[in-house]
């Protein structure tokens, strides 16, 4: 018994079964989507390809997920060079989704009141929590999250650090699209979904693959 005790336990089989997969991507990118939901209905901005495709939105009043989707194209090759087959599969297959259900949620929800600075800070974290999920299942949403994550796989720099610099950058330089209020509002909102991303996606800190 006590040579059993002190002797550390085998690994478990912690790889994602390919349903577990599945699963997380539907799932985060209704988070995800979600959130950019809320974005969109209040004039939102937020960073990496998202924020391009807010601001080509308010520009052009082209829909968000034709925007999105189109954006993405030229990340997906970079995808496949530097992080593999699979990965670039789930990552199409996620901003497919999001695409999709950003689509889809106006069908299904009408707000009649949804305030500027709630709708940051709540549709941040449920973005934040999408990515979380997207990030452990080996997907991401293209663009800079692409970047990011190679950067933190190949030199143990915080994806969500990085990913916050950029986004706070890209909010900055949509000063000329929106209000003050919204623009310091777009911010909250980028710092509360990198903080989930910060505080829930560290290496070595989560085994699933």
């Amino acid at each position: 018994m006590a040579e059993a005790l002190a002797k550390p336990a085998a690994p478990a089989d912690v790889r994602h079964k390919g349903y577990e997969d599945a699963l997380a991507l539907v799932i985060g990118t209704l988070f995800v989507s979600l959130g950019v939901n809320m974005y969109s209905h209040v004039g939102l901005l937020t960073g990496s390809t998202a924020g391009l495709a807010f601001l080509i939105q308010y520009l052009t009043g082209l829909p968000f997920g034709v925007v999105f989707f189109t954006i993405n194209i030229p990340f997906y090759y970079f995808a496949f060079r530097r992080m593999g087959l699979r990965f670039m599969g789930k990552t199409f297959c996620a901003v497919a989704l999001v695409s999709g259900f950003s689509l889809m949620h106006p069908q299904f929800i009408a707000y009649g009141k949804l305030d500027l600075f709630y709708s940051a800070i709540l549709g941040g974290l449920l973005m934040g929590t999408g990515f979380v999920m997207l990030f452990r299942h080996g997907a991401s949403l293209g663009g800079i999250n692409v970047v990011t994550l190679f950067l933190q796989d190949r030199y143990g720099l915080r994806a969500g650090k990085l990913q916050m610099g950029v986004d706070v950058l890209i909010v900055l330089a949509s000063l000329f699209v929106v209000t003050p209020t919204v623009l310091l509002a777009s911010i909250m909102g980028a710092v509360a979904a990198n903080l989930v991303i910060a505080l829930n996606h560290r290496p070595g800190r989560y085994m699933g693959m």
